[in-house]
Order: structure tokens, then C-alpha cells, then sequence
């Protein structure tokens, strides 16, 4: 059966992404697909962007903010953009996206099933259900405005799909993965996200087979009005409230602060860079212009790639390889987040030669990383300070404008 992850509380943030962080975001994600694909396969891309936790912190390493709904729409977006030119090598599709893209996703399934083989139609009628079962079947008080289906040449998929309470100011992001489904109306989610509100009526829960079956039995039998004046007979009787799911809760507080970061594992990211960056890693510092300060932001972006699920539960971290679009947790360093970008482009392209080793320093980095865990090092408030201070020299950038270098405050 289809497994589940968890959930997360997403906090409403408007905004729009502005096209230098846009354009970016773009180049960052299809070469970490890229990578995830060379090293795991497109299986297991499909299964990180079906956890919400990986998810989460995949947005956050590429400049969005952190915490925020945003994440769901930058994130398809810059794949969308970055996957489609790569299709053809990576077997990579992502169809949809926001509000009206949404509603286009069945006909471009179809379009590409008839280029490259897979039943677009099946997988239209798969999309729509999907779609159904969250708006429908999943009564949740959120209504979906984003639906992305991102699908493999051999037919496996995944959805992303977030809905939204304006009254709450929050909005829930659902995860489907095609591995393992067996049956869409029968506990098909690999994960929901969103605010625990409360009892919820989710007659996708396996629990809720018998309530189904009854329910058509009752029609049939009652017919509607039957079933009205039966209903209004009933006294009102409490139900248990459903399990819940493991939850990665996202603050309405938009500054990222020292309990959002798990601060062993950003010591770990640091200690790697400083002692084993200069001596190990030669073949990522051969890039012209790489510095300590790129193979910090590098750390991070290994542990994306190849980190394990349970590695993600603080997503906060992960913003301070480049910084946020808001200034928070500091302006994105653009200049090393180019460099970052560089570097992997440089060793994808020696990778897909047959010459693993620049891929592989990546590896290794991730894996020193965790070596280097401690306990101590320097505060989180001492390293965003130091980030502030610097960012001009970075090429410090928000949707503010640029960082002048008196304006490390």
C-alpha cells in the first residue's frame, strides 16, 4: 500500500518570487535532480519529493523562505522549468502547477504519454482522482489551488497538491506516490501536511472502509430523503479523534531562530567544510572562485541529496546554505549560491563522461558531515551575525534590493 510520511503546518505568506531568485532556484533544482538521479535513480527522486520533510527542506536550500506555503508553488515551478529541457536524458515530466496550470495537467499527461509511451489517458483520470479524493473525499476545510504531478517515462508518478483555509491562514500540502497504490479511495496518501485542526472526515482512511461501503448501502436502501430523515433522528454521538501522523510543525514566525536549527547537525555542515573542505576536496575547490564559504553552502546541498529521511526534520538549517529571499535567516548570498551551482553543474557534466570524482567529493562531504557532528562550535547567533556582516561581499540580495556593506545589521 501506499505509505505515509507525516504532516506539517504551513503558514500563509503572500509575495511573489522575483525572477533573479526564480531563475536561480530553476538552474539549483534540475542539477540536483540531476545528481539524485546519477547516484539513487528517478525512483527514488520521485520518493523524496513524496516526503514532506525532504520536501521542505529542498525549497529552503534554494533561497525560499522557509517555513512558508511558498515553498509548494516555487518549488514545482522551478521543476517544471529546470526538468522540461532535461526530459529527454532524465525521463522527468512535471506536468501542472497553480490555479489554472492546475487544470491543464490532464491534457499535457496525454501529450506526453503519446510522445514517449505511458497511458496518458490512465494517468489523466489518475490526476483527476487524485484531485477528487483531497477536494472530496478529505474534508478538511482546505481547498486546493496546486496540483503538480510529476511522472516517469515508465509511467510512476508523484503529486504534490496543497489546499488552503483563508480563514486559518494556512494551507495543508497532500503527497501522493504511485509506488505501492493499490486503490485510491483506501489510505492512498504517502503524506498530508498541514495544521492538525482537529477531527477531520478523511474517508480515505483505511478505517473508514466500512463507513463507505455503508454509505452506498444506505442510498440504496433509504434512498436521499431516507437517509435525511434517518440522520435527523440520530442524537449527536463523539468520535474518536483520528491517529495522527508524525508532525513537522512550521511557526507563523518568519525570522528563522536558534530552536528551528538542530545545532549538532549545522556544526557537523561547518566542521566538514573548515577542516576537510581545503585538504579533501580538491576537486570541488578547482572551480575557480570556491571558497570556504561555497563548500559550507555545498555541505548543505550534499545533505539534500543524499541524506536520509530522517536528517530533514529541522528544514530551517537547510536556509542558511544560501540565506532567504525576505533577509532571513540573512539576504541570499548569490554569489555562492552561483558557485554552488557551478560546482554541481561542472560535476554532473564529468559524471555523465564516466568521471564520478567530483560527484563523489560531494559524497563524502555529506558523509564527514555527519562524522563531525558535536556539540559545540559556534552559536547559531554568531554565524547568521558573521553571514549579515558579510553579505555584501556575497552579493547579498533580498526582495529589499541589494546588501550595501554597512548594512550588515
Amino acid at each position: 500500500m501506499a505509505r505515509r510520511a507525516g504532516g506539517a503546518d504551513l503558514p500563509l505568506h503572500g509575495g511573489r518570487v522575483p525572477a533573479w531568485l526564480g531563475q536561480r532556484m530553476t538552474r539549483l533544482g534540475a542539477v540536483m535532480a540531476q545528481a539524485i538521479v546519477h547516484h539513487y535513480g528517478r525512483d527514488e527522486f520521485l520518493r523524496r519529493l513524496a516526503h514532506p520533510f525532504w520536501f521542505q527542506s529542498f525549497g529552503a536550500v534554494m533561497g525560499m523562505d522557509w517555513h512558508s506555503s511558498g515553498v509548494t508553488t516555487s518549488v514545482i515551478g522551478a521543476l517544471k522549468r529546470g526538468l522540461t529541457p532535461l526530459s529527454g536524458e532524465l525521463g522527468l515530466h512535471v506536468c501542472g502547477g497553480r490555479g489554472k496550470h492546475s487544470r491543464q495537467t490532464p491534457m499535457e499527461l496525454q501529450e506526453i504519454g503519446g510522445r514517449v509511451g505511458f497511458d496518458g489517458a490512465a494517468l489523466a483520470q489518475a490526476s483527476r482522482m487524485v484531485a477528487k479524493v483531497d477536494s472530496a473525499a478529505v474534508q478538511d476545510g482546505f481547498d486546493l489551488y496546486l496540483h503538480g504531478f510529476i511522472v516517469a517515462d515508465d509511467g510512476k508518478w508523484v503529486v504534490v497538491q496543497q489546499g488552503m483555509n483563508a480563514d486559518a491562514r494556512t494551507a495543508r500540502r497532500y503527497h501522493w506516490l504511485s509506488e505501492g497504490l493499490q486503490d485510491f479511495v483506501d489510505a492512498p496518501h504517502a503524506a498530508i501536511d498541514g495544521e492538525a485542526g482537529g477531527e477531520i472526515v478523511n474517508l480515505t482512511d483505511r478505517r473508514a472502509r466500512k463507513s463507505r461501503a455503508r454509505q452506498l448501502d444506505l442510498l440504496r436502501d433509504l434512498g436521499p430523503d431516507g437517509v435525511a430523515r434517518a440522520f435527523a433522528a440520530l442524537e449527536p454521538r463523539p468520535e474518536p479523534a483520528q491517529m495522527t501522523l508524525p508532525h513537522l510543525v512550521m511557526p507563523a514566525h518568519h525570522d528563522v531562530r536558534p530552536q528551528d536549527v538542530m545545532s549538532r547537525r549545522l556544526h557537523g555542515a561547518l566542521a566538514a567544510a573548515a577542516e576537510c573542505g581545503p585538504r579533501d576536496f580538491s576537486e570541488l575547490l578547482s572551480v575557480p572562485g570556491v571558497g570556504a564559504r561555497t563548500v559550507r553552502a555545498l555541505a548543505m546541498v550534499a545533505e539534500v541529496v543524499h541524506g536520509a529521511p530522517c536528517r530533514f526534520d529541522d528544514p530551517a538549517r537547510f536556509s542558511l546554505a544560501h540565506g532567504g529571499k525576505d533577509r532571513h535567516p540573512f539576504p541570499v548570498a548569490t554569489e555562492v549560491y552561483d558557485k554552488t551551482i557551478d560546482v554541481l553543474k561542472r560535476a554532473v557534466a564529468q559524471a555523465k563522461l564516466g568521471q564520478d570524482d567530483r560527484l563523489e567529493a560531494l559524497r563524502r562531504l555529506d558523509a564527514q558531515a555527519r562524522r563531525l557532528e558535536r556539540a559545540d562550535g559556534a552559536t547559531f547567533e554568531d554565524f547568521v551575525a558573521a553571514e549579515r556582516r558579510r553579505s555584501a561581499d556575497y552579493g547579498g540580495r533580498s526582495v529589499f534590493g541589494w546588501e550595501r556593506a554597512d548594512d550588515g545589521g
